[in-house]
């Protein structure tokens, strides 16, 4: 790919002056999209046309960048020059998920201010007795498929694992979908949400907003039903305990106080924004973690020096019981940054130019889209040395790369970005560091990874939206000298 960080452009060239795929009239590339692979097929074109190109689907123009200071520079623009576009915000309602995700202007930054302190890291101290009793749970019943010997499907469980964590903190609920698995309607149908979110977004034509299937009908049913069950709960403990209307202690008594106070929210805002918080808190965290997992057991060195830093900081327990420990395992936070820049969950970024701008040098028109292929930067050997190899002491401050731009220039983190940038920044990033350090933590300290991968090499990258593995299964053992009751 052409490194474009580093050459000086001294006048912003037009949209039409770009490169890119050759399209069809009236159709544009879109019989070529492979939704699954999508990211797959901007990495290779910004290999073949360069660092900023473009294409259209249909009567949609895209323009795709890979340097890290133009995706930064249009991420902290949002939400005035650049917003979520209005085929995403259609799409969102019509799933019954249209919350701070897919808001903009003031609607945005109102549903922000109310989502914020759920998930800040005060909160989160707070909730982290609960959050070790629900990995206690993954642990028993891993322990109990590690005794019989039997396959685990990771990213099954973890989805589970992270659902549970994520009702609890933010909505003061025990789903419990680890010990009770699908028999909850919520388990049942949130995984089709963000495939169907995704399909809808690149479709050439939106044929699913006018003649919805059967199938989307009921799985959206199912969730709006429990989702309203989460409301009408809270709205019976607000009545019950009037205070927490003044000082709520979660995320759903928030939205619902606000929305009984001041009618600024309506019904359908605090069930999307119910409804975000699911989705997003269960496939990125879980995804990174499944990741993690495989990088890990192919990496036994890595996976070794893991294991003897978990072991002293835990002193014994079976998972981390205090802040103070998941802030000591600097090497296991080093794995999780190398692996999220391997394989980043949300490859790409698309925001919608709300006005004429420049974006990398480019002149766009209002409507562009601006496409953010997030992993180009992190795969660059101009910023990280060897960047195929998973090295997470390159994250590590007393072993930087001082020859890589990232040491240089704005870290490497702000290279990578995991979490986007700007005033959109995702708002579960703590909680999701503090999710992976807890689940790892709790892996490396009772078992052996005996194997992990999936029936074919090495798994595929499936992007519906958050980029997960395909049928990554895990066996798990005791480790050696120790024994284990299910």
């Amino acid at each position: 790919m052409t490194d474009t960080a580093s050459v000086p452009r001294a006048a912003a060239i037009d949209y039409a002056e770009l490169p890119g795929p050759a399209g069809l009239p009236l159709l544009g590339i879109a019989h070529q999209v492979r939704g699954e692979q999508f990211h797959l097929q901007l990495e290779q074109w910004a290999r073949e046309f360069g660092g900023r190109f473009r294409f259209s689907i249909t009567h949609r123009h895209f323009i795709a960048i890979t340097d890290p200071q133009a995706i930064a520079s249009v991420l902290r623009q949002r939400p005035e020059a650049f917003r979520k576009g209005p085929r995403l915000v259609q799409v969102c309602k019509d799933l019954g998920m249209h919350g701070v995700f897919s808001a903009n202007g003031e609607a945005w930054r109102r549903q922000r201010q109310l989502v914020m302190p759920a998930l800040d890291p005060a909160h989160l101290h707070s909730y982290l007795g609960a959050m070790a009793a629900v990995t206690q749970r993954l642990l028993r019943k891993w322990q109990a498929k590690a005794v019989a010997g039997e396959e685990i499907d990771l990213l099954a469980d973890l989805m589970r694992y992270t659902v549970d964590v994520t009702t609890g903190l933010a909505f003061g609920h025990d789903l419990n979908t680890l010990e009770q698995g699908d028999g909850q309607a919520i388990q049942q149908h949130l995984n089709f949400i963000f495939p169907a979110l995704f399909k809808r977004t690149l479709a050439p034509v939106d044929w699913a907003h006018w003649f919805p299937d059967a199938a989307t009908r009921r799985h959206v049913a199912a969730l709006q039903e429990a989702v309203r069950d989460f409301i009408a709960r809270t709205r019976e403990q607000l009545d019950r305990e009037p205070q927490l209307r003044h000082k709520p202690q979660n995320l759903i008594q928030a939205l619902v106080a606000t929305r009984d106070a001041d009618h600024s929210l309506s019904d359908d805002d605090v069930s999307g924004n119910v409804l975000t918080m699911l989705l997003a808190g269960e496939d990125t965290t879980a995804n990174t973690l499944a990741w993690l997992v495989w990088l890990l057991h192919g990496h036994p060195t890595e996976l070794d020096k893991a294991r003897q830093e978990v072991l002293p900081v835990l002193g014994g327990a079976a998972v981390p019981e205090r802040v103070e420990q998941l802030a000591a395992l600097d090497h296991l936070d080093a794995c999780a940054n190398e692996a999220m820049r391997l394989k980043p969950v949300v490859p790409v970024n698309i925001t919608e130019a709300a006005q004429d701008a420049e974006v990398d040098g480019v002149r766009v028109p209002a409507g562009t889209f601006v496409v953010c292929v997030m992993r180009a930067a992190g795969m660059d050997p101009a910023r990280f040395r060897q960047p195929h190899e998973f090295r997470p002491a390159r994250w590590l401050e007393a072993e930087a790369e001082p020859g890589a731009e990232a040491g240089r220039m704005f870290g490497a983190k702000r290279v990578v970005m995991p979490f986007g940038a700007g005033p959109r920044v995702c708002p579960g990033r703590y909680l999701a560091l503090a999710e992976i350090k807890m689940v790892m933590a709790m892996v490396l300290a009772n078992f052996e990874l005996e194997h992990v991968g999936c029936e074919h090499g090495e798994p595929q990258e499936r992007l519906t939206l958050t980029m997960a593995p395909v049928g990554l299964r895990m066996r798990l053992r005791a480790p050696a000298g120790t024994t284990m009751e299910a």
